[in-house]
């Protein structure tokens, strides 16, 4: 006889099933687990073992043998214990085969038998829901995966316990979903005195989800503007927040099952690697640009961080996700982020104060920001310098507008764009649209077009950074309620794609 639980396998966000297939024999008494597994899953055999002594549940003096199918799909992770466990119970009789089958199980096991929380619930839940299945995960894991809803999550907190669920004599009560964690609203754009374009610029940039480039000297503000930043955005949709979330489960990132619809937020220091940013490592983990889905990244110091890293965004920028190719993983994640990004203009960064500048002005502000290549600062939409303040101006009473005025202006622009993708499989804000739907959706008037035109042959735009001037135009229309795309919209956004500097 053999006996089946089922669980999942990660593949980037997406959970893959696995069948558990557990088979006691006659023979010499051995444990061996197959099916591709690798050392984690080697060592259940022991945990599992060590798990079932601790319910006074001795191992047969036979053979057994644990399947893990398909056989070709790459096992990894502590959460195979649990299902293996469930279909070796099952096994011996001593919970129903038949309501095994009827779960997908993840959680490691402690020697003692208690269950310990393991990563990618959420993925797993959806992957029970598709499969119509209750899930079985450890109790800390509970209220994470309840977030799906359309399946039953039954989260014990010992082995002990899943069993007496199953064999009726303590039934479980379904998990709860956790508390939707409060937003900080510490931040203000009203501590931010002066930078009005850079106030203007950021504004848009949230609109439509345009990636921005701040450049100024020591102290002039970009990362308390980009600290501010939000507490502008929209918060998450259904949707959204769970896209976000399966990454964030899948990086152990979701605190005791919380989650949030704030918008992601992550700024990883300047001496992060290649792995770090776009993703790898053991397990082909997701990168900081797949943790900011549907959110930011901020990159201070921008031309600090490595060529080879600052290169790694040009293709996820483009298609909004990053496939991961090592040897022996190939793994897909989405990475729709907005960047934010900030300079200084020089490495000593007084490069427009002449008393202050070194010698070796401009060549030294010409070979700093030159790290940054052509390709990806064709794909920064917003470029803007960020002057420093007088601090006689410091003195000045605060701005009567601030970030609640900002908010409900990019909230209201977010709104019509979500009328206008409403039927678009793809588009969700005006920096996704391409080709015939950027046409039809961003077209100028007559003197609008015109301008274009003699800005495009003026500054040499590319036919990215031509498209880019058409999307950020289209943002500011929906700032000002406008259904057509005027003159002054294309002259404004064409004004952010001007060189800073020395960048051309």
């Amino acid at each position: 006889m053999v006996s089946r639980a089922h669980t999942v396998a990660f593949d980037g966000v997406e959970a893959r099933p696995v069948e558990v297939q557990c088979a006691v024999t006659a023979g010499l008494p051995a444990f061996s687990i197959v099916g591709l597994p690798d050392k984690a899953v080697s060592e259940a055999r022991e945990r599992v073992r060590a798990a079932l002594q601790s319910l006074a549940v001795a191992l047969p003096s036979r053979r057994i043998t644990i399947n893990l199918s398909p056989a070709d799909l790459p096992k990894e992770g502590s959460h195979f214990d649990l299902p293996i466990a469930m279909a070796l119970l099952a096994a011996l009789e001593i919970v129903p085969a038949e309501e095994v089958e009827q779960i997908v199980a993840l959680g490691e096991l402690s020697l003692d038998g208690s269950l310990v929380p393991v990563l990618g619930a959420l993925p797993a839940a959806m992957a029970a829901a598709e499969e119509e299945r209750a899930l079985l995960c450890p109790r800390a894991c509970g209220p994470e995966a309840a977030w799906v809803g359309g399946t039953t999550v039954f989260a014990p907190d010992t082995l002990a316990a899943a069993v007496a669920h199953f064999t009726g004599q303590t039934p479980l009560r379904p998990a709860a979903p956790g508390e939707v964690r409060a937003a900080d609203r510490s931040r203000d754009f009203r501590e931010v005195k002066g930078q009005e374009r850079a106030k203007r610029a950021i504004e848009i940039a949230a609109a439509g989800r345009h990636h921005v480039l701040l450049v100024g000297a020591p102290g002039s503000g970009k990362s308390m503007l980009a600290a501010r930043l939000p507490g502008i955005l929209p918060p998450l949709d259904a949707t959204e927040a769970l896209e976000t979330s399966m990454i964030h489960s899948l990086a152990g990132l979701l605190k005791e099952g919380g989650i949030s619809r704030d918008r992601p937020f992550r700024e990883p220091h300047h001496t992060a690697s290649m792995a770090a940013i776009a993703g790898g490592g053991r397990g082909a983990r997701p990168g900081e640009i797949s943790l900011a889905h549907n959110g930011v990244l901020f990159l201070d110091e921008l031309p600090e961080f490595s060529r080879q890293v600052l290169d790694t965004l040009r293709q996820p920028i483009e298609t909004g996700e990053v496939v991961v190719a090592r040897a022996n993983a190939h793994v897909r994640y989405p990475c729709r982020f907005m960047l934010v990004a900030a300079a200084n203009p020089c490495r000593c960064g007084h490069l427009a104060d002449a008393s202050r500048a070194c010698p070796r002005v401009p060549t030294c502000g010409e070979d700093y920001l030159g790290r940054i290549s052509g390709p990806l600062m064709d794909r920064i939409n917003l470029r803007i310098e960020v002057p420093p303040v007088a601090y006689t101006d410091l003195d000045l009473p605060p701005p009567t507008e601030g970030t609640a005025e900002i908010a409900a202006r990019v909230l209201a622009a977010r709104d019509r764009q979500a009328a206008r993708f409403a039927t678009h499989s793809t588009a969700r804000v005006n920096s996704d649209a391409e080709g015939a739907l950027l046409d039809e959706i961003a077209a100028p008037d007559a003197e609008g077009r015109d301008l274009l035109q003699k800005l495009a042959e003026r500054m040499g735009l590319t036919a990215r950074g031509y498209h880019r001037v058409l999307r950020v135009a289209r943002t500011i229309a929906d700032l000002d309620a406008s259904p057509r795309v005027l003159r002054r919209h294309i002259a404004e956004a064409a004004s952010f794609r001007l060189a800073i500097g020395t960048l051309a």
